[in-house]
């Protein structure tokens, strides 16, 4: 009897042993490693127009420009996504002018608030912004493009749409499950009378179920949208 109660202390000893260990290792990574991964990506819960995001998304340029010796210039944040890891690893896509050309960057940042602690782990050129802009989709009476022609789906306006028309969509339906904006597919835009018009295939997500919805939005002068036609594609 006595020798098993020995055996089932050791055993237990070992067990706090090594749980301790596992959690120090976590909380004690240095800098330079890769932190453990424990869960999926997920949209940030404010907006990308928000205060905390911004404050990120500028601690990832400058930061950057102190590591490359660079002059990139912040302009906003065009997507924010976050990952639950030992804090939170946010995941932007940053609008930011590099050299006199407005350029997207894909940049990652590394945050555990309860120990005053940010890093940026990641910095990369993700595209140019398109000749296809904010300013070229807003509208000017009496100007006609040359008809629908395709846009890159990371177009800031591109992403405004999209994220217009999935709002609309659930506000249409009436699914208690939300739904989310997966990929962009493709995307094509022209000049109409006083507004741009916007045809996209979005891959969404509602619950465990992914569909696609073709959409048309309709971009005004003055930087409204509005969600002038959807319909399901069917495969």
């Amino acid at each position: 009897m006595q020798i098993r109660n020995i055996s089932l202390s050791f055993l237990f000893f070992i067990a706090i042993r090594l749980l301790f260990l596992n959690n120090f290792s976590v909380e004690s990574t240095p800098c330079s490693e890769p932190m453990a991964t424990l869960g999926g990506i997920y949209p940030s819960h404010g907006s990308q127009n928000s205060a905390e995001l911004e404050s990120l998304a500028r601690f990832a340029v400058d930061e950057h420009n102190k590591k490359e010796n660079a002059m990139v210039e912040f302009v906003r944040v065009v997507k924010a996504s976050e990952q639950v890891v030992a804090g939170t690893l946010h995941h932007l896509t940053v609008e930011a002018i590099d050299a006199g050309k407005k350029k997207l960057f894909e940049a990652k940042v590394w945050v555990k608030p309860w120990l005053n602690f940010k890093e940026l782990q990641e910095f990369k050129h993700a595209g140019d912004c398109s000749s296809f802009t904010a300013s070229d989709l807003g509208v000017k009476k009496d100007v006609h493009g040359p008809g629908l022609k395709a846009v890159p789906t990371h177009d800031p306006v591109v992403q405004d749409a999209a994220n217009h028309a999935i709002k609309t969509i659930q506000q249409r339906s009436n699914s208690l499950l939300p739904y989310e904006l997966q990929e962009i597919v493709h995307a094509n835009a022209e000049m109409v009378d006083d507004f741009a018009k916007l045809d996209m295939l979005l891959k969404v997500k509602r619950g465990d179920k992914e569909e696609k919805f073709k959409v048309e939005v309709h971009h005004k002068s003055e930087g409204t949208f509005h969600l002038n036609r959807m319909e399901p594609e069917h495969p």
